[in-house]
């Protein structure tokens, strides 16, 4: 009778509370699945322009696939997990050219598309296809979390399996793919991370977390991140108004983005250290050159890195040859594909 009413209540809530989004107003499969792989560890207000922008750019499933990658990364540009964005392009190739454009119509058929896991999975299906299946993200896992009172770790396998069976029995026969959007909807709004309105909640009465004051307590999350330290020094040597810049190749942080040189350390180095380290920065301050800008420390953070880097700006009086490195102006470098990082600091030096 409990779960029979939690969904009953959680869908009369969405009906009066719901955000009006666009992925929301459609079961077009290419749209939700955009929606759904730029949303994840990104929050709406943030991702909402990165979709608009995309579906006007790419306004299909064919003009994503046939995109140029670079093109694809610099709209791309400021969401992070630039991986995402790699998967997103080949998946739509894949779709495009192997499947005729048409997506999978069920989980287990989603789940074998590249970038696709099993929340992603779900969402189409139930969204586009109507299949009884539960979706599971962090909001999901908070409200049933506190709502049944699981102290069961949610980073945990036990835990995964948990909360799946649980998601799957509270689906109603009909309109699943309406209480799934709903209880993700809760969660955001509602039955917040941090200072939840239980005052006003219509699951207050019978929610283990409200009537034990376990709010701050559940979800249990025991798994802990454990984060690398980096330290970047991006030399930018430029030449008559011209900067260099390469591709990011290696597999690593921001593959298929452009930067500066870079030269990296286990700690900030001043200018004479580095070169005392690096052979191209050595012999470029042996010859003619102005050292134009030296930035203070920027710092970024990523999920499982935190970045510290300083931009040393050099004019040389003739180019540098570094293999894999082109020289572009400025207009040029505004169309390349960056990381937010070096963005950030091309945004203050033109400002």
């Amino acid at each position: 009778m409990k779960n029979i009413s939690f969904s009953k209540i959680i869908t009369s809530w969405y009906s009066s509370n719901k955000r009006e989004l666009p992925w929301r107003n459609t079961s077009n499969p290419y749209h939700i699945w955009l929606s759904e792989i730029m949303l994840q560890q990104t929050r709406v207000n943030q991702g909402l322009p990165y979709y608009l922008a995309f579906t006007s750019q790419f306004p299909d499933i064919f003009a994503l696939a046939n995109a140029p990658e670079q093109e694809v990364l610099r709209l791309w540009q400021g969401l992070g997990y630039y991986s995402r964005a790699r998967n997103l392009h080949a998946t739509a190739k894949y779709i495009a050219n192997e499947l005729n454009g048409k997506f999978p119509d069920n989980y287990n058929n989603l789940l074998k598309l590249k970038g696709v896991g099993s929340y992603t999975a779900a969402a189409i299906a139930s969204f586009s296809y109507n299949e009884k299946v539960a979706v599971l993200d962090g909001n999901v896992f908070r409200v049933l979390a506190r709502y049944f009172g699981i102290e069961t770790d949610i980073a945990s396998p036990l835990g995964s399996k948990e909360f799946s069976i649980l998601a799957n029995e509270l689906l109603p026969e009909k309109k699943s793919s309406i209480h799934n959007q709903a209880i993700m909807e809760f969660g955001a709004l509602h039955c917040t991370p941090q200072n939840p309105l239980c005052n006003t909640c219509p699951l207050a009465e019978n929610c283990v977390a409200n009537t034990n004051n376990l709010q701050a307590v559940l979800p249990v999350k025991i798994k802990k991140i454990k984060v690398k330290n980096r330290f970047f020094h991006y030399i930018v040597f430029e030449f008559e108004g011209k900067q260099l810049f390469h591709e990011r190749t290696a597999k690593d942080i921001w593959l298929g983005l452009n930067e500066y040189y870079l030269i990296e350390n286990n700690e900030l180095l001043d200018l004479d250290e580095l070169a005392s380290e690096n052979e191209i920065l050595k012999n470029t301050l042996a010859q003619n050159h102005q050292i134009k800008h030296v930035s203070e420390p920027y710092k970024h953070i990523l999920t499982h890195q935190k970045l510290m880097a300083k931009f040393i700006v050099i004019e040389t009086f003739k180019p540098i040859n570094i293999d894999g490195f082109s020289y572009y102006s400025k207009d040029e470098i505004e169309e390349l594909a960056k990381p937010v990082l070096i963005l950030n600091f091309t945004k203050n030096m033109n400002e």
